[in-house]
């Protein structure tokens, strides 16, 4: 018996059109809970998408997706599946990580232009169980993550240093 939970990710929110893929490494318990990416209320993901492509913040969570995809970003996660303790990513149990399929989608995403990693986690998560396996060439980016446990990244920061995912949706329109 072990102190740690499963965690099963959410589902893709990606379309053909996606130009830039965000990816979390396991969302945490408030958004597993409540079946939302980033829906923790003191997680800055949705205020930086507002500055990054003009998202309302404040909307419904289903036009907010719908925002997104509209802008060219598609949402997910590195870990469908794995073992934690909490919300916190260093809570992750190493070795219980199954990732989602992410080559195969990268493969089939033609105006993918940018991965943007949410976080170190994810970040390593990606060059672990991702990079090895790729068979096309997209740029990765390893950017600070929005959680309320990045305390030391202001929003004002947060924007400063996600400004390359505005920028590649500038690039690709």
């Amino acid at each position: 018996m072990t102190d740690n939970d499963i965690c099963i990710g959410l589902p893709a929110q990606i379309d053909a059109a996606c130009r830039v893929l965000v990816l979390g490494s396991m969302p945490g318990s408030a958004s597993l809970q409540q079946a939302q990416y980033y829906a923790h209320p003191r997680n800055r993901f949705w205020p930086l998408m507002a500055h990054v492509c003009g998202v309302d913040a404040l909307a419904p969570y289903p036009q907010r997706l719908r925002a997104l995809l509209e802008a060219g970003i598609g949402l997910w996660d590195v870990i469908g599946r794995c073992e934690r303790r909490g919300s916190l990513d260093a809570a992750i149990v190493r070795g219980s990580e199954v990732p989602n399929p992410l080559a195969d989608v990268l493969a089939g995403l033609p105006r993918l232009a940018l991965v943007a990693c949410n976080g170190a986690t994810a970040h390593q998560a990606y060059q672990r169980h991702v990079a090895p396996v790729l068979t096309c060439a997209v740029p990765v980016l390893a950017l600070p993550s929005t959680s309320p446990a990045n305390a030391a990244f202001s929003l004002d920061r947060l924007r400063q240093a996600w400004q390359p995912v505005a920028d590649a949706l500038a690039a690709t329109r």
